[in-house]
């Protein structure tokens, strides 16, 4: 019989627990992405980033991690757009247009304001477990 009553407490904790995970356990910021960041994601797609530079621990190395390099200090919206107007030594310049530039920028401010796990222990969450 108090096998049964610890199953039935068993099965209804987990019941509990999945619920809550299901529904307020994976909430992040309350972040929208524009039509802008959406354009953004779509050419970070095309151009294949993820080759060179990781966003949320997930991509290449050659380039540094993108997912906060917008709130980095003494970088931001202006230095991520000279880098994707001019290309640097190991970044190649892909002669993106203006409108181009300003979409990825987007994306990237879209992606650093969700970084709440790299924002709170200042590195990837893959290292901190």
């Amino acid at each position: 019989m108090n096998r049964l009553i610890v199953f039935i407490i068993l099965i209804l904790l987990f019941l509990s627990f999945t619920a809550y995970v299901y529904t307020l356990g994976t909430e992040g910021p309350n972040v929208k992405m524009s039509d802008e960041s959406i354009r953004g994601k779509l050419l970070f797609q095309k151009y294949n980033c993820t080759a060179c530079h990781q966003i949320y621990g997930l991509g290449g190395y050659l380039g540094p991690d993108l997912t906060t390099e917008i709130s980095q200090p003494g970088k931001g919206e202006a230095y991520a757009a000279a880098l994707l107007k001019n290309g640097s030594v190991r970044m190649p310049n892909f002669h993106l247009s203006e409108t181009e530039i300003k979409e990825l920028v987007e994306f990237l401010k879209y992606v650093d304001a969700t970084a709440i796990t790299y924002k709170n222990k200042g590195t990837s969450p893959i290292m901190n477990q």
